[in-house]
């Protein structure tokens, strides 16, 4: 059963002199527990499409339905909501909170939710024993490597028990083994928890570790492929 439908989606940007479409009438469905890349060369639509997906940006024509709720339709302050509740974000510059710990980080969304403090306490150490850094909860940011920072992104994003996570080029700030590393954690997340991973990226690490692989050309969809791993 999708938990994601796409309907003609559209975002159309008019320029000075000519009409660029970023998106255009792309059409998809996403399943629960999917692991997809959304691939393509740059201009290609990778990232302006995941904000659609996210609600981060209004599509110019179509809809995205998440469980049945076409978020398109919803107000300025419930799509802030519903994003809060249902989508986590993973973003390729961290957007960590630089006076925050890692713990914080993380209890920061569930916060936001209204979970109580044992809630908080008990997710984000599990999420930090599961990307492996349960051991520097209490450092900040800027004690920790771009691998770790970004580790505490994916704790983050998961946090708030999400339908799924949108995660833009999140290997591109990292080097290779912190790259593999992550994607590691992100696939044994995806399995144990069962959340949808949505990717955009260049990296063929992400790629390779992909069970759908979805490619933009000039907005449109040109494939759309399972790959046999």
């Amino acid at each position: 059963m999708a938990i994601i439908e796409i309907k003609d989606l559209s975002k159309i940007y008019d320029g000075s002199q000519i009409e660029v479409r970023a998106v255009d009438g792309i059409n998809l469905s996403f399943g629960k527990g999917e692991f997809t890349a959304i691939v393509g060369p740059s201009g290609s639509g990778k990232t302006t499409f995941l904000n659609l997906l996210g609600g981060l940006d209004d599509p110019t024509t179509g809809d995205v339905i998440v469980d049945g709720v076409n978020i398109g339709n919803l107000s300025e302050g419930r799509i802030i909501d519903f994003r809060l509740r249902n989508i986590g974000f993973i973003f390729q510059a961290y957007n960590l909170i630089p006076v925050l710990s890692a713990e914080e980080n993380v209890e920061f969304i569930m916060e936001l939710q209204g979970k109580t403090k044992k809630e908080r306490k008990e997710r984000s150490n599990e999420l930090l024993e599961a990307v492996g850094l349960a051991e520097r909860k209490s450092s900040r940011p800027a004690k920790l490597s771009g691998g770790q920072q970004q580790r505490v992104a994916v704790a983050r994003a998961l946090a708030s028990k999400p339908k799924f996570v949108l995660a833009d080029e999140p290997t591109a700030n990292l080097d290779s083994r912190s790259a593999e590393n992550l994607l590691d954690i992100m696939e044994k997340l995806n399995k144990d928890e069962n959340i949808t991973f949505i990717f955009s990226t260049h990296d063929p690490r992400v790629v390779r570790k992909a069970r759908r692989v979805i490619t933009l050309e000039d907005g449109k969809v040109l494939h759309d492929e399972t790959p046999v791993n």
